[in-house]
């Protein structure tokens, strides 16, 4: 008898066929149909053709079969094409396929007959059970093989992670154009048999969002100081693991805004609001506050303050010990001495601090104004020279310093990312609490020195310390993806759409996690979204064409990256751009657009600007010029910053792989230091 290790599987390329309701049929109604069916399947051009080659197997089953293809992943779906095709002249034959790739192998049966088994076999029809007449439906890892390949992208369309038999799950993509294939969502995925989604979780009751307090100061310019006073606080509260706390760029949307109590936290996904007004004046401060049970409207707590500025440290933590004690959230001792301490005794030094917050979340938002990025600086660096033991500075710095050269907007000299590593170290060292800091850790460990389980060892840590601090979690994110970890990607997303829901820079982020992991349906969907909080947000336009070129939807694509174009102040290339398109064609488009792009970082360059090498590299690369591609390609690997990394896994860049020289250069980027 065979031993297990004996049993030899090949990887089989599954289509599983079967008629929609035969067993309703006539005897004589099921033979003609299966009879028209065998016929209508082996005259495709892929079945004669693996049948030619002897590689094709064939699985009769009562009301259809399974034909395995052995060396192609195209075969099946070709092959299911040709047969939707025909079925259009038999209407009464209502058919519905499967395709799968997975382990097979030749077996026999009870009766000595040649059979074919494996999980190939189970899962191509599982794949197949999930639809209706009409319906070809693909196993995302098939749909993952078909992507790399232009002609099938327009016909690919994302239905989700669905369940199949014995709880098993399955991405289920749908394959369809005008002509072939049915459209619809099948009516197992829409509500019935197999959930597309999972219902939405509760809402907890330790959950709050902090909204912006309000401003009552005479002098409208210490609207700063409101807005540090809320972000401090919730800033506190985040520290305490047992509640969930919602980021600050989704409570702005609610700065002055109309809607009722239980509609915000509604859409926020929380229990309890903390609302309140802050007025300062000289050296005196008055801090109102209110916590309110969103579904009944009632004040779980209140409290009025009035205090000299050198109290509002004692302020804030008494606001957030109160907060935790009211939802009765359990607080660990580091916690306890997390929220009570004071990060500094100088009032001066506190209100630069926050003026540099105050910049910092203003460049940060869609619009991204260059002056307010490099005033944060200059107020951290000035309260650290009036206090140079306050860590939240040091942190600030580090942010600044990391976010500037991860993105390029600094050169990659050893300067800047010493300065980010440095700021980092010292916010720790002067408070190991501080879990914002190791963000800024975890970018020079990957970034500069290209140490992979050391940057993870920092995010793990820094989320130990700030479980609520979505912006970690989102870059924790994009650096799983670039390493192939995808679903443990998408769970950090979530946990960051969970934390900041309305939040336009996290939908975005989430889109174009979307995009690297090649789920372009999802992303356009994402973008689509998001642009409606956000609709000004060039990028986010031009990562959106991004996405619809992918899917070969030339015209969409050409449409956002006009609109990026026009929202970037670039009018004449955006009418470049159409006109080229109108008059010659996509291509044509693409690259008169990359002609006049190189131009312009050419043009910086001789300024004495620094420009990534990336750019470059794309310019070229839409030029169809692969050498010079190259050549930049080579010099963006050595650039120490986040730019390097995502090239791995950006599908703009699909042009340059399949050549060696690609994998070669990054290997520099991935290979262990």
């Amino acid at each position: 008898m065979s031993s297990e290790a004996d049993v030899k599987f090949e990887i089989g390329h599954v289509l599983f066929i079967d008629i929609v309701g035969y067993s309703k049929l006539l005897i004589h109604e099921q033979t003609e149909q299966l009879q028209k069916l065998r016929e209508i399947a082996r005259a495709t051009n892929q079945f004669r053709a693996a049948e030619g080659e002897g590689k094709l197997l064939r699985l009769p089953t009562g009301d259809g079969g399974a034909l395995v293809f052995r060396d192609n992943p195209e075969a099946p779906v070709g092959c299911a094409l040709e047969i939707s095709k025909a079925l259009k002249n038999y209407p009464d034959l209502r058919v519905r396929m499967g395709v799968h790739s997975g382990p097979v192998r030749e077996v026999m049966d009870l009766n000595e007959q040649a059979n074919i088994a494996g999980a190939g076999i189970n899962m191509a029809q599982r794949v197949m059970d999930c639809g209706d007449a009409g319906h070809i439906l693909l196993s995302k890892r098939v749909a993952d093989d078909l992507e790399q390949y232009g002609r099938w992208r327009p016909l690919l369309h994302d239905l989700g992670i669905c369940e199949v038999k014995h709880g098993a799950t399955l991405g289920i993509v749908n394959l369809y154009s005008d002509e072939i294939g049915n459209p619809e969502v099948p009516e197992k995925i829409k509500g019935g048999e197999i959930p597309r989604e999972k219902p939405s979780a509760p809402i907890p009751r330790k959950s709050i969002a902090v909204l912006p307090f309000e401003n009552l100061s005479e002098d409208k310019a210490n609207a700063y100081f409101a807005d540090g006073i809320q972000e401090e606080i919730l800033a506190t509260l985040s520290r305490i693991g047992d509640l969930k706390v919602i980021s600050r760029t989704s409570t702005l949307r609610f700065k002055n805004a109309p809607d009722s109590i239980s509609a915000i936290a509604k859409q926020l996904g929380v229990a309890n609001i903390l609302e309140g007004s802050v007025q300062k004046a000289a050296d005196q401060v008055r801090v109102n506050v209110q916590l309110i049970d969103a579904e009944s409207d009632s004040h779980l707590w209140a409290e009025r303050y009035d205090r000299k500025l050198t109290d509002i440290f004692a302020v804030e933590s008494d606001i957030a010990s109160n907060i935790a004690e009211a939802l009765q959230a359990r607080l660990t001792g580091a916690e306890r001495r997390a929220i009570s301490s004071q990060p500094t005794t100088n009032t001066e030094a506190h209100q630069l601090y926050l003026r540099g917050r105050f910049c910092w979340n203003k460049w940060m938002g869609a619009s991204m104004p260059a002056p307010e990025f490099d005033k944060s600086r200059q107020y951290y660096q000035q309260a650290i020279e009036l206090d140079p033991n306050y860590a939240l500075a040091y942190a600030g710095l580090a942010d600044f310093y990391g976010f500037a050269f991860g993105f390029g907007l600094l050169p990659p000299e050893e300067k800047w990312a010493k300065a980010q590593e440095d700021n980092a170290k010292k916010a720790l060292e002067l408070d190991p609490t501080l879990g914002e800091a190791y963000n800024s850790l975890a970018c020079d460990k990957l970034y500069v020195h290209r140490d992979w389980p050391g940057a993870e060892r920092n995010f793990r840590r820094g989320l130990e310390l700030s479980p609520n601090f979505a912006e970690m979690h989102a870059h924790y994110a994009m650096c799983l993806v670039l390493f192939g970890r995808n679903e443990e990607a998408l769970a950090e997303m979530r946990r960051v759409l969970d934390l900041d829901p309305l939040s336009s820079r996290f939908g975005f982020t989430s889109a174009r996690l979307f995009f690297f992991m090649r789920q372009y349906d999802a992303a356009l969907d994402q973008y689509r979204k998001t642009l409606e909080l956000d609709p000004g947000a060039a990028f986010a336009h031009e990562w959106f064409g991004d996405a619809y070129e992918k899917k070969q939807m030339q015209k969409e694509a050409i449409a956002e990256w006009s609109k990026a174009l026009h929202l970037s102040g670039v009018d004449e290339n955006a009418s470049l751009l159409e006109r080229t398109y109108a008059k010659s064609g996509f291509d044509a488009a693409v690259h008169a657009l990359a002609q006049k792009r190189l131009e312009r970082i050419k043009e910086k360059t001789a300024r004495g600007e620094y420009v990534p090498a990336v750019e470059y590299v794309t310019a070229y690369m839409r030029l169809g010029d692969k050498e010079q591609a190259f050549a930049w390609l080579a010099k963006a690997v050595e650039e120490r910053n986040r730019l390097a990394f995502e090239i791995k896994a950006n599908p703009i860049f699909d042009p340059l792989r399949g050549d060696s020289r690609f994998e070669n250069l990054l290997q520099k980027v991935f290979a262990p230091q």
